[in-house]
């Protein structure tokens, strides 16, 4: 037996580290209904601190990847757990919802953000010269795991209609991971003697540079033009309003407007978590051999075509249990391949910079998708309309991916021609 790559502990860690941050986005979820009863807060307005604490979790992703590169990557990881676990606690003394909004839309979005996607972006590039895409989708799979998996289990907590059980539980996960990710996460590859997984141990130590605070900046006024960027950001955009925004915030509360109870309703988006670790690992090991364009077309099409017919089921067990597998296996299969774009068209240094600003894109649309889905409900008293605009708009990203190859291809083409 070989001896055990220190990129692998480093990778476990950062898998719990996005699975506990997404978790704690996705709590409001089952809080939703325990806040309303136990305050009389109605649904817009718990729908908008959870908004709020996803568009701060997407906009601090940039900043964040930034830090990583100034203050390093353990350093940012354990000042994000440590606001989670601290916003989180602070709120068993709530009684007004602007202190609701203060500590799970404000602090926790900006702890959370900072232990979110980008993290796994700049953990795969600084530890791994092979199999990047393989491990992006074994991380991003965490970020649906955490947000899917433990909702069970957190509406099993709020059974009698509290809402303190939910707080202590996801407080005291952010603060275990403290000491975790100080003892196993080492700043650098050479720091302990090694190189990336894959790289020849000869292989010399890539070159540190300096990084200001800025450089989320920087990096976003040298990308503001290029279109690939805009074509991530916008698909993005309908990935997150599609997902985290939409299903994670109200598919329990959808549930419930059928008849379901909660604790059913969080186990099929636990279901949804489930099929999401092969989804999404599978879109990695994919990336790594195929276009990741055509991927996207195939993804986004998919999920689209899932939502516009999910109002249209009986939302028996059948049919609810069929769309969880198929919606799992392609939640954030797409993570993969954007990221294998954005290192392929901007370098590797600068690739998670980027990615935290297309990443502020998913967050823009998932924040959208929880304010308006509550929104929808409360004008309509349905969710069914918000779920089938979602789901053309998520056809709609799969043709501008689709357009957008067959314009790179035909571009391609005419260079090698001439």
């Amino acid at each position: 037996m070989g001896k055990l790559h220190r990129a692998i502990p480093v990778t476990a860690v950062t898998f719990f580290a996005l699975l506990v941050s997404a978790a704690v986005r996705s709590a409001p979820s089952v809080l939703i209904l325990p806040l309303h009863l136990h305050f009389g807060w109605d649904r817009a307005t718990i729908s908008g601190t959870a908004a709020l604490g996803i568009f701060l979790y997407g906009l601090v992703g940039p900043f964040a990847a930034a830090m990583m590169l100034t203050v390093g990557i353990r350093r940012t990881m354990m000042a994000g757990l440590t606001v989670m676990a601290a916003a989180t606690f602070a709120s068993q003394w709530m009684t007004q919802s602007w202190q609701f909004l203060l500590s799970w839309g404000v602090f926790s979005g900006l702890g959370s953000g900072a232990v979110a996607s980008v993290l796994g972006a700049a953990v795969v590039n600084r530890w791994y010269a092979k199999r990047q895409g393989l491990v992006m989708g074994i991380l991003s799979a965490s970020t649906a795991t955490g947000a899917l998996i433990f909702l069970p289990f957190l509406a099993w907590l709020t059974r009698a209609g509290a809402w303190q059980p939910v707080v202590m539980a996801v407080g005291i996960a952010c603060l275990a991971l403290v000491p975790l990710v100080a003892i196993f996460v080492p700043e650098h590859p050479e720091d302990v003697g090694t190189t990336r997984f894959g790289e020849a141990p000869d292989a010399p130590a890539p070159r540190r540079i300096s990084a200001s605070a800025m450089l989320a900046l920087q990096v976003l006024w040298r990308v503001r033009a290029h279109p690939t960027f805009w074509l991530l950001f916008g698909t993005f955009f309908v990935c997150g309003l599609t997902t985290n925004g939409l299903v994670g915030t109200h598919l329990i509360a959808y549930c419930g407007d059928h008849g379901i109870a909660p604790v059913a309703a969080a186990g099929l988006l636990s279901t949804m978590g489930v099929f999401d670790m092969f989804g999404t690992t599978a879109s990695g090991w994919l990336t790594d051999r195929y276009d990741p364009r055509r991927l996207l077309v195939v993804y986004y099409g998919l999920r689209g075509l899932s939502l516009i017919a999910l109002p249209f089921l009986n939302f028996g067990p059948v049919g609810l249990g069929a769309f969880a597998i198929f919606y799992g296996l392609d939640w954030i299969a797409t993570v993969p391949p954007t990221v294998a774009i954005a290192n392929r068209t901007f370098g590797e240094r600068e690739a998670p910079i980027v990615f935290g600003w297309v990443a502020v894109g998913h967050q823009v649309g998932a924040a959208f998708a929880a304010l308006g889905a509550g929104l929808v409900r409360q004008e309509t008293g349905s969710y069914g309309p918000a779920f089938m605009i979602a789901g053309v708009v998520g056809v709609v990203a799969a043709l501008a991916v689709f357009a957008f190859a067959m314009v790179g291809d035909r571009r391609q083409f005419a260079i090698a021609k001439g």
